[in-house]
């Protein structure tokens, strides 16, 4: 049987960064992405939610996300799902699921004095629309978006500004 754990996210950094090293010196950031739903109720109510989502960075991927990222930059996260299980204080169980990153791609206008493109680790993005992101994700380019949304005149690429904290 076939399996597959892959996963795209786009948001917000809900904290700054925090770069730690392994014992072995390898390089390992961790961050919290922020990911909004924006859609709109059988009532005509417009309604927001909001999932965050652990996001871990390895080797020099981690060092250019903790150099150039801050709270509040978006962010577009390629990886695959990890759970990591322990025992609390309390002795229970207890278990999160994570996204382990194997891309972070920078979006949005650079802050004043950022280095250039190539110092980021690539390429960056003013701003990705929903055609954009189907054609990165492997999608025939047509850009979906909520009808709910449509309806209202709401682009979604005007509301992933939004951060819910």
């Amino acid at each position: 049987m076939a399996t597959l754990n892959k996963v795209f996210l786009m948001g917000n950094l809900t904290r700054d960064p925090e770069l730690r090293y392994t014992p072995d010196g390898t390089p390992v950031c961790s961050f919290g992405l922020a990911v909004n739903r924006f859609y709109t109720t059988a009532g005509g109510e417009k309604k927001q939610d909001a999932i965050f989502v652990d996001i871990t960075v390895w080797r020099k991927q981690a060092e250019n996300c903790a150099e150039y990222l801050k709270k509040g930059r978006p962010v577009m996260v390629e990886g695959r799902l990890e759970m990591d299980t322990w025992e609390g204080k309390d002795g229970q169980k207890r278990s999160k699921l994570r996204v382990v990153a194997v891309n972070v791609q920078f979006m949005g206008a650079r802050p004043t004095g950022e280095e250039t493109p190539a110092a980021l680790g690539g390429a960056t993005r003013e701003k990705m629309t929903p055609t954009d992101l189907s054609s990165a994700l492997g999608g025939s380019g047509g850009g979906k978006t909520d009808s709910a949304d449509e309806a209202h005149g709401h682009a979604p690429e005007e509301q992933e500004e939004d951060i819910p904290f």
